[in-house]
C-alpha cells in the first residue's frame, strides 16, 4: 500500500512538473496563462490560456512520445475538460466575446513540448 501511495505522489509530481513546463512553453508562443490546474465538480482543466478573445482549454501530457500522450487524452477526460471550461467561462463577464479550444500539449523527454491545436 505504501508502495501505491509513493507512486502515485511521484506521478502527480511529475505531472505538476510537465504543467509548469507546458505553461512556460505557452507563454513563450505569446499566450497568456489565466489558470493552473482549474478545479471544479465536473472535471478538471491542467491549463487555461487566452490569446487575443480565444480561451484556450489545455490538456498536458507527459509521455515518451506524441502519440501516447494524444491518445492518453480519452473520449471521458474530453467530456470533463468541456464541461469544467464551462463552468470557467460562466465566470466571465466577457464569455460571450470569446471563441473557444481545446489543446493538448506533450511534454516529452529531452525535447521541446509539442502543442496540439484544436486536438478535441
Amino acid at each position: 500500500m505504501a508502495k501505491d501511495s509513493k507512486l502515485r505522489r511521484q506521478a502527480e509530481r511529475r505531472g505538476h512538473f510537465a504543467e509548469y513546463i507546458a505553461a512556460l512553453f505557452l507563454l513563450a508562443k505569446g499566450y497568456r496563462i489565466l489558470a493552473i490546474r482549474f478545479r471544479t465538480r465536473a472535471g478538471e482543466i491542467d491549463l487555461v490560456a487566452r490569446k487575443g478573445d480565444l480561451a484556450v482549454f489545455v490538456e498536458v501530457k507527459a509521455r515518451a512520445d506524441e502519440r501516447a500522450a494524444i491518445d492518453a487524452v480519452s473520449i471521458t477526460a474530453q467530456r470533463r475538460i468541456r464541461a469544467a471550461s464551462d463552468v470557467w467561462l460562466s465566470k466571465r463577464p466577457d464569455a460571450a466575446r470569446l471563441s473557444q479550444r481545446y489543446d493538448v500539449v506533450a511534454v516529452l523527454p529531452g525535447r521541446l513540448p509539442r502543442h496540439f491545436r484544436d486536438a478535441f
